[in-house]
């Protein structure tokens, strides 16, 4: 037998169809999985007469590669992470690669990286998006950590990602954990997109009266324009859908919205790098308020619509153009955790890249993100999305229709928590002089913390003894 490409451990759906799709594109593979089962079944079954070889234990797997030795692994994050390199370090050889291709917690690659290089392997986090029929036809792939893993891997990678105007959406993402902590992000945009389509949707249900059928044909005819993307088309998929009777099946889903952790993860590290993540972050909070189905039709009970009645009279090219602008803005604050991100742990982003490889074959691909690529040909340095000019112009564009949707939904009591924060936002980063003045004179009066003046330079700070008599006092020591 031919020694293979590389190896795959972990026969789920999305590690076949990713083994199916190496194959097509001309590599040979060896597969492993803890259930021996699984192996023979798709070996004898899926994968019969191709370039794709069953291993009984991981001992035969390594023995079947060829060298460098290449391993992806396609397990649950976490702890069965750890245990499968436990087990494979001592198999392999230094130049050896191993590949987490699951959706693994940043930190976690980030000591995977440095642990498998001081025994001379190579460790590479890997951001798989698309899903099962991305994996199968055309992920969009975020590769990151050891740099020397990257000449030996990229043929095989950006050969089964997907590809838009002949590029693949595959490139070295950078060191450690950045592959992962893309992918992350990724996940927290995707949050955000998904719950701003449907706070629309909830517009369009309980404030327009539209019918699911009429729903689909906005969303279609959306998805001709600026707002071209894979879950506005398939948001106007799942409203057509009907159910075996005849009625729309969205009308039958119970709205109850669960969640893998990744979004958590994004508004986590966004509260630890300083990102004013609103966005996303609200899109977390609101999956977790929807699960408390029993909790919520109580409350329904005690907590009546309290406002009067009054409706703005809507449509949908508002509710378009507020969908767009809100999300302009939730791209803007994952682009600024990115930056912080790269900041602090040095990987040297390239901004423009990545919004290529979520181009094709991941959820969040969209038309949209070719225009953020343009907006970093523009300016490398850009530090803010939204005042990228061509992004400016749009939110100037959009944002009456934005702030009538919103004002719509809190008239009619309609929560709208991702498309008012990001309007939030919108206009916290617009305003010159806020209020936080104020906050910071409180902090200073209860907790001597100190504050800056505006006639005097950056840098220097004063405490004022509020209860008191005397001056300000002049502090460069302190720094709240």
């Amino acid at each position: 037998m031919e020694k293979a490409d590389i190896g795959l451990i972990g026969l789920a759906v999305m590690g076949e169809n990713l083994v199916m799709n190496m194959e097509s594109k001309g590599f040979s593979v060896a597969v492993y999985n803890r259930t021996a089962s699984r192996v023979t079944d798709f070996v004898l079954g899926r994968a019969k007469g191709r370039r794709i070889y069953g291993a009984a234990s991981l001992e035969a797997l390594v023995g079947m590669l060829k060298k460098p030795r290449k391993v992806m692994m396609m397990v649950k994050a976490g702890q069965p992470v750890d245990d499968f390199i436990r087990k494979l370090t001592p198999l392999l050889e230094p130049g050896d690669i191993l590949i987490d291709g699951g959706n693994s917690h940043y930190p976690d690659t980030e000591r995977r990286v440095k642990e498998a290089e001081s025994q001379g392997l190579l460790y590479v986090g890997m951001g798989v998006s698309g899903g099962e029929e991305g994996a199968l036809k055309g992920p969009s792939i975020m590769p990151g950590g050891s740099p020397g893993a990257w000449p030996e891997i990229r043929p095989i990678f950006q050969s089964i990602a997907a590809q838009v105007d002949g590029q693949p959406c595959c490139d070295w993402v950078g060191g450690g954990g950045a592959g992962h902590f893309v992918k992350m992000v990724h996940n927290g945009i995707e949050y955000g997109d998904m719950q701003l389509i449907s706070e629309v949707y909830l517009l369009m249900r309980e404030l327009l009266h539209m019918t699911p059928d009429e729903m689909a044909e906005a969303f279609t005819a959306w998805n001709e324009r600026e707002l071209e993307s894979y879950l506005v088309e398939i948001t106007a998929d799942i409203l057509r859908k009907k159910d075996a009777d005849g009625k729309p099946l969205i009308e039958k889903i119970l709205d109850a919205a669960g969640q893998k952790g990744t979004g958590k993860w994004t508004a986590q590290d966004a509260l630890e790098e300083g990102v004013p993540l609103t966005l996303i972050t609200e899109a977390v909070f609101a999956r977790a308020l929807s699960s408390d189905k029993e909790g919520r039709v109580l409350a329904s009970k005690a907590l009546a619509y309290g406002g009067s009645g009054e409706r703005m009279g809507i449509g949908t090219d508002a509710l378009e153009k507020a969908l767009y602008a809100a999300k302009i803005i939730s791209y803007t604050q994952g682009y600024l955790l990115l930056r912080a991100a790269s900041a602090t742990y040095g990987w040297g982003l390239d901004y423009g890249a990545i919004a290529m490889m979520w181009r094709g074959g991941c959820i969040i691909r969209s038309a949209f993100l070719g225009k953020i690529k343009e907006a970093f040909e523009r300016d490398g340095g850009l530090s803010n999305l939204a005042t990228d000019p061509f992004f400016a112009g749009e939110l100037t564009r959009c944002q009456a229709a934005w702030r009538q949707a919103c004002a719509a939904g809190a008239l009619s009591g309609i929560p709208l928590p991702a498309l008012a924060s990001g309007l939030s936002y919108f206009d916290g980063l617009r305003t010159a002089r806020g209020g936080a003045n104020l906050l910071q004179a409180q902090r200073d009066y209860f907790g001597a913390h100190t504050y800056e003046r505006t006639d005097k330079p950056r840098g220097v700070f004063f405490h004022t003894n509020w209860t008191g008599e005397g001056g300000d006092t002049a502090s460069t020591a302190y720094n709240a």
